[in-house]
């Protein structure tokens, strides 16, 4: 048996485990950073330090603080906030309790939150602050199981008479009980710590889901043990790392983070704030992120909107440099594939130094110039982005994995990383195809089932263990898999030709530096459309270089010029793409895809029919009389 496989069969059941070995191990290095943020006006936010030892002191003290107000080992906790160090404290404060965190995005409504509250009978919530407080409050007639609301930010929590007594607590307040509570009884955390089994709930994940009512995701202690262990193995992460963390942690690809970090010991750098990604990368210079594709192609389409408003000089030095990265990656790759050394011919060499001096340091340096690897999870990557930033060198390793599966599933190996693939499976992970294409995974990180919905979870984990789910793939000889589509996304045109809709989606925000957002329609419909939502900024400097400065964003959807120019991407997206999945008509949306007009989950995974819901007389114009062939 190898060393890494002895390592994961031979874990431990718990990441509260985990945890407390981490603390005792290295009780005095840094743990986290965090950013306390000033009032307005007052300047920027100063970053905070935490040792291991230190937050143990704050995690062991709300879990105290739980078990004081009753919690019990697997009952539940709700997390309504946003990504910030106090929702690490508390959910390790929730499984140190031998409870269960429900995690609920902050954005999810008060009846969203209420239906997850009620399902998941959490008897505490852990809310942000008033306004999520609020929410409960709202709706606590439904929520017969929840007895105390936990406040992180006090400031504007008022009381109500309609509150029982003790109903809210700060979490001051939870931490300064727990702490009393301790001196009682010293040893109730570790027993709890001591007490927990493999296969006892840690984790109740609503997936967001891009239809119907959210499910419940039942994720083991030793799912997140496993993933740990499976992280630590990689070799992708060690001690001396910082990750800079701002991904959702109600999404399971967020809180995959914390359980590596905890087997590794590094930094992590916690500031959930989307708006202070590009303030911070300066400030905490990470050595690794992970990120959503929407965040790349963001910089990607933000880098070519500085570039052109430099003036034509710089912005043909920029295309020039952005051909010669894509080249440079596909290159290297390929002979690193073949030879197991990445290389390239001595002309290339040259030009790629070049760039790099004109183009790529700079690249770097906005994200904080220490940046190895950058990983991408949660939706596809369009190759050409991908080849980008690995020229530029910003390397950027696709992975995959679901909800179901803990999150981490594939990643690609560090060097031997492949552009456009999500890498190999992670170490005790099966995988394998079945006849039509879906890709089936088994392993110690798959859940235990949809809670309360044994129907829904018979018809995707069969009963050897394999999970369906529900995407199509391939596999290369050697083990790389390679995702196609989702298989409920598949169109199948009235002419009988089946086309992925993410794929032509990808090359075109590959194709067009001004799009935001795509959506192929053409499922029943003997030709494909398209909605498609531009990149506000980046339209507004191409509106600067064409006579049309001055014009409002709206102005600017309405103006033939810039349909003529969308018209131009759309034909460059054509030419690569087979008859069948051809855009024949496209309309400009009005606004941007985002999660609060119910577009995008709060994972940023398109809604498709929500989409198609919405802009149906778009779609509708566009297939009027089914004119095309």
């Amino acid at each position: 048996m190898s060393d890494t496989q002895t390592m994961i069969e031979n874990r431990p059941p718990s990441v509260a485990t985990l945890f407390a070995e981490r603390v005792e191990a290295t009780p005095d290095a840094e743990a986290f950073r965090y950013p306390v943020v000033p009032a307005p006006g007052d300047g920027p936010s100063e970053w905070k330090s935490l040792s291991w030892g230190r937050t143990a002191e704050r995690v062991y003290a709300v879990a105290a603080g739980l078990i004081d107000l009753g919690v019990r080992p697997e009952d539940r906790v709700a997390l309504l906030a946003a990504t910030r160090i106090e929702w690490i404290l508390a959910d390790l404060g929730v499984m140190c309790a031998g409870g269960a965190t429900t995690t609920i995005y902050p954005s999810t409504t008060a009846e969203e939150a209420a239906y997850i509250l009620s399902d998941s009978g959490s008897r505490v919530l852990i809310a942000e602050d008033a306004s999520q407080l609020a929410k409960a409050r709202e709706r606590r007639s439904g929520l017969p199981d929840l007895t105390h609301v936990v406040v992180i930010d006090a400031a504007g929590v008022e009381g109500d008479a309609d509150d029982p007594e003790g109903f809210v607590v700060t979490l001051a307040d939870l931490e300064a009980r727990g702490t009393r509570y301790l001196e009682k009884h010293p040893g109730v955390v570790k027993e709890r710590i001591d007490a927990i089994t493999a296969d006892q709930l840690a984790t109740l994940i609503y997936t967001s889901g891009t239809t119907g009512r959210p499910k419940g995701v039942r994720l083991r202690h030793d799912n997140w043990s496993y993933m740990a262990k499976a992280i630590a193995a990689t070799g992708l992460i060690g001690r001396e790392d910082v990750q800079y963390l701002w991904l959702p942690l109600a999404h399971v690809f967020g809180k995959v983070l914390t359980s590596g970090q905890i087997e590794v010991g590094h930094v992590t750098a916690v500031d959930g704030r989307i708006d202070k990604i590009i303030e911070n990368l300066p400030l905490v210079q990470p050595t690794y992120m992970a990120a959503v594709p929407r965040i790349f192609e963001k910089v990607y389409n933000g880098v070519a909107a500085k570039a052109r408003a430099g003036g034509g000089a710089k912005y043909k030095i920029f295309q020039w440099a952005a051909v010669v990265a894509r080249e440079y990656a596909k290159v290297s790759q390929d002979t690193f594939r073949r030879t197991g050394t990445a290389s390239a011919p001595f002309g290339l060499r040259a030009k790629h130094k070049i760039a790099d001096a004109l183009v790529y340091s700079k690249l770097r340096e906005a994200f904080g110039g220490r940046l190895r690897a950058a990983v991408s999870g949660s939706a596809a990557l369009s190759p050409e982005i991908g080849f980008f930033f690995a020229g530029a060198g910003i390397h950027i390793l696709e992975g995959y994995g679901l909800t179901e599966s803990s999150a981490a599933s594939f990643v690609n190996p560090g060097e031997a990383y492949r552009t456009g693939t999500v890498g190999k499976p992670l170490p005790g992970t099966e995988v394998r195809i079945a006849d039509d294409g879906e890709i089936l995974l088994r392993g110690p990180g798959i859940m235990e089932g949809y809670h309360g919905l044994p129907e829904k979870t018979a018809e995707v984990l069969e009963a050897d263990g394999w999970l369906h789910t529900g995407d199509i793939g391939e596999l290369s000889a050697d083990g790389y898999l390679t995702i196609t589509d989702r298989k409920k996304d598949l169109i199948k045109t009235s002419n009988g030709k089946y086309i992925a809709p993410t794929e032509v989606e990808i090359r075109f925000k590959a194709t067009c530096p001004f799009v935001s957002n795509i959506v192929v329609i053409g499922a029943d419909r003997n030709f494909c459309t398209a909605l498609i939502a531009l990149d506000e900024p980046a339209l507004l400097g191409w509106a600067g270089e064409n006579g049309l400065a001055g014009s409002t964003y709206t102005e600017l959807l309405a103006a033939p010029a810039t349909r003529e120019m969308v018209q131009g991407y759309v034909d460059r997206l054509n030419e690569g793409l087979q008859r069948w999945q051809e855009v024949r008509q496209f309309r400009l949306l009005p606004r941007d895809l985002d999660v609060e007009h119910g577009d995008l989950t709060p994972s940023l995974k398109l809604k498709r029919a929500a989409v198609e819901r919405t802009f149906g007389n778009l779609i509708e114009e566009m297939y009027a009389g089914q004119r095309e062939a």
